[in-house]
């Protein structure tokens, strides 16, 4: 009696045991499930940045005190505003390339407006730069749009009209100069320690995420994912992606302001940005076809660039390299975006011998109108 009393203790303190566990594990891998879901397709680029500080913290050790790493966070500013505006051009299914012109024309023709008006208040200028920009991505998008032209070739043009334009203006040589308030976005503090191109940076950032989770962001997605669909949704195609070009002329010409005020006039100010930009996207697991990736994630793959160029120079690398470096990362991330992995796992599980579609464990197909072979007795499942 009591043999049988401690059995069927024993038997119940193993089947809690085991419930609590299948619980535990349950409820683990919701979590691991939540997490994917909210880092999304930018969790290798976040695992990549992890590394790449840590990279750095090792090679630099004093590479996180507040004012290098601050000033680390500072040269990034420019390109991850890039990077944010680029994000929103890509998602809706096009390109830009016409950013890194913009920004050496910013640059350059601010100079020049100041030789000619020295005491021009430097908010009026920052207005106006503003304002091209946006000029220059209104272009953008309605040539797209409108006549039908690719984007690729629109921005490409409108990058060799920029820099014809710049050339010619300036002869190669820009002789104008940019004054000490203007340069404080791109090179002073707010309260004596934090750089104003941080600031910018994290104003930027979020305005965008804010931008992406309200019905537009959901328009541009859509856009990207299927024009037709979205078109036969009622969605205004052309007029989402004008806006994209529109907001990603003004990135630039902000990125135009902060180069400015941190390097001072050149006539190469903006040379290879666009280039950087797209590949900081490409790294952040956006698709390139537009429809999928995240805008944290682009900029992240931003800061990731960044600090990967970073690294290489403290490693004694040619900064000569960097193109090269940007060629292997944006062919092997759309090389591994486009790579269907759910048909190499399905290669895998299939048995030897088994015809194409059968997996392991996957019963035969039966033809049409008839049922499968059940024990006896049994039913169909």
């Amino acid at each position: 009696m009591s043999t049988g009393t401690g059995t069927s203790t024993g038997t119940d303190t193993d089947k809690a045991t085991d419930a609590a566990e299948n619980r535990a594990a349950t409820a683990t891998t919701a979590a691991y499930k939540t997490i994917a879901r909210g880092l999304g397709t930018g969790a290798p680029v976040y695992a990549l940045l992890i590394v790449l500080l840590v990279a750095l913290a090792a090679t630099d050790p004093g590479f996180y005190e507040p004012d290098r790493f601050l000033a680390f966070v500072k040269r990034a500013a420019p390109l991850v505003i890039l990077a944010a505006g680029q994000y929103l051009v890509i998602v809706c299914g096009e390109f830009d390339l016409s950013v890194g012109a913009i920004v050496t024309a910013g640059v350059v023709a601010t100079a020049e407006v100041y030789g000619t008006y020295p005491d021009a208040p430097w908010l009026l200028m920052t207005a106006g730069l503003l304002l091209a920009g946006a000029v220059a991505g209104l272009v953008n998008g309605l040539i797209t749009t409108r006549l039908r032209v690719p984007s690729f070739i629109t921005t490409l043009g409108m990058m060799l009209i920029l820099e014809g334009a710049v050339f010619y203006w300036t002869g190669g040589s820009p002789q104008g100069q940019l004054p000490q308030d203007f340069r404080q976005l791109g090179r002073g503090t707010a309260m004596g320690w934090l750089p104003w191109a941080v600031l910018a940076c994290l104003a930027a950032g979020v305005l965008v995420v804010l931008l992406m989770r309200s019905d537009f962001g959901r328009t541009l997605i859509a856009t990207g994912d299927s024009q037709r669909a979205a078109h036969l949704a009622g969605v205004r195609v052309h007029r989402a992606r004008v806006l994209a070009f529109v907001f990603s002329g003004v990135a630039a010409a902000l990125a135009a302001v902060l180069v400015g005020g941190f390097s001072g006039v050149s006539a190469q100010a903006g040379r290879g940005y666009e280039f950087e930009a797209i590949t900081a996207v490409v790294l952040g697991g956006v698709a390139l076809g537009g429809g999928r990736g995240s805008v944290v994630a682009a900029m992240a793959g931003a800061f990731s660039l960044q600090a990967l160029f970073t690294w290489l120079n403290l490693q004694g690398v040619s900064g000569a390299l960097e193109s090269t470096v940007q060629g292997v990362i944006v062919i092997a991330a759309v090389g591994i975006g486009a790579a269907d992995f759910s048909r190499l796992r399905r290669r895998r599980a299939r048995p030897p011998g088994a015809p194409p579609g059968i997996a392991s464990g996957t019963p035969p197909a039966t033809p049409s109108g008839t049922s499968p072979a059940t024990p006896s007795g049994g039913t169909p499942s």
